[in-house]
């Protein structure tokens, strides 16, 4: 019956200029950044009970993971079920501290303290691992600042930090032969109006220049990331969209579009042709937002279309780099962490499913009516179709609920 269907929707496709073969080929080979902290809530290995910078997870839904083995074991069981090309997503704050290896503190962490991260990855077949520093929930994380900090032991300890991150990228880099992004996010900021808004972002970027001095360009693509404003950092912000975008631009650099991160009314999917038409490379965290929060469970809703869109549209899925970024305590966590991984390969299923070269000519000629026409009309056309298809071919289907909540029954409840 689902070849039936298949085969019927890709008659349909066809009369749209649409190759829905090839399309399923183009979609396999379009990797995804899994992030390592949905998990466990992202309290990381280094003893942490809670979140602190700006973030913050709610619900205690049964079933955290609580150490490196359950994490790999949820990780493990949800690749089972994620389609397509995966890469792994692994935050500083998840060093593998052995009492054969020794503990030491973040700014003398080494590639060492993930080895075991690279083997798991290797074993598992993934495509490769991205990185990021842990700036926060940390007691060098002095009055909510770190790399702007004016207590210059704090800076330092921050920037060394950072340095020791690009070393570990590099060598993640080098055995997966592929370069591994490491994204930047500080939780520097303050709660009410500040005195000066100029100096902090100047020890930042003094910070910043430090953290890139000689990394490995072959193996670290270097990324900053944004925000509007976090908990207990309402009034200002110091990485700011308008601060790292400039210092982006003009260090060489990658900027990370988080689109949790941003002013309710504006897009990611506007932002990325917008910097596609100046950087080589745009990198993104894919959450969803409600109102002011961040960081939801990705779910197949407009805005994440319109991101694939512009991703397919602009053949730039070689250019955007595509991670996730959400935790959620309120539901199970391995059903949320293969939803939201499900949901951005539907995403760009769906956009590679549309006549982008009709729906371009009808705008260049003009033609406005017939292409509000023709963006109504693909809206109905048998995408679920072509779907279903893609994960048979995969080996999987659309019915995991029943697994996880066996996986949940057998492993998960047992962690108490």
């Amino acid at each position: 019956m689902n070849q039936l269907r298949f085969d019927g929707a890709k008659e349909i496709f066809a009369k749209f200029g649409v190759d829905a073969e090839k399309a399923l080929k183009k979609l396999a080979e379009i990797p995804v950044s899994v992030h390592c902290w949905q998990g466990d809530d992202v309290l990381g290995f280094e003893g942490a009970e809670s979140l602190s910078g700006g973030i913050q997870t709610t619900g205690n839904y049964t079933g955290r993971a609580r150490n490196f083995e359950e994490v790999k074991s949820d990780l493990a069981f949800c690749f089972s079920k994620m389609p397509g090309k995966i890469r792994l997503n692994v935050h500083a704050c998840y060093a593998v501290l052995g009492e054969d290896l020794g503990k030491v503190d973040r700014d003398a962490y080494t590639a060492k303290y993930f080895q075991p991260w690279v083997d798991f990855a290797k074993k598992e077949g993934l495509d490769g691992i991205d990185f990021n520093p842990t700036f926060f929930a940390h007691p060098m994380v002095k009055d909510g600042l770190t790399l702007s900090s004016p207590d210059e032991e704090v800076r330092k300890f921050w920037v060394r930090h950072g340095k020791k991150c690009l070393e570990i990228a590099a060598y993640l880099g080098k055995e997966f032969g592929k370069p591994c992004l490491v994204n930047i996010w500080i939780p520097d900021g303050f709660k009410d109006v500040p005195a000066d808004r100029l100096t902090p972002r100047l020890r930042l970027k003094q910070s910043l220049d430090e953290i890139l001095e000689g990394y490995d360009r072959q193996w670290v693509i270097p990324a900053v990331e944004s925000k509007v404003f976090g908990i207990g950092v309402e009034s200002y912000t110091v990485g700011s969209n308008e601060f790292y975008q400039n210092y982006a631009a003009s260090r060489g650099i990658c900027c990370l579009l988080d689109n949790g991160h941003y002013h309710p009314l504006e897009y990611v999917s506007d932002k990325i042709p917008a910097l596609l038409a100046f950087y080589d490379k745009v990198a993104l965290h894919v959450t969803r937002g409600v109102r002011w929060d961040s960081d939801h469970v990705v779910t197949l809703e407009d805005e994440l279309k319109e991101i694939a869109k512009e991703i397919v549209r602009n053949d730039a899925t070689e250019k955007v780099l595509i991670g996730l970024d959400y935790f959620d305590a309120s539901i199970n966590r391995v059903f949320a962490w293969i939803t939201g991984q499900r949901s951005m390969q539907k995403a760009l299923c769906y956009a590679l499913l549309l006549p982008h070269a009709q729906l371009k000519k009808a705008q260049d000629e003009g033609n406005f009516t017939e292409l509000m026409y023709l963006q109504e009309r693909v809206k109905t056309l048998p995408f679920g179709d072509v779907w279903e298809e893609y994960l048979t071919r995969c080996g999987m289907n659309d019915d995991y609920y029943g697994d996880v909540k066996v996986y949940e029954s057998k492993i998960m409840k047992e962690r108490v």
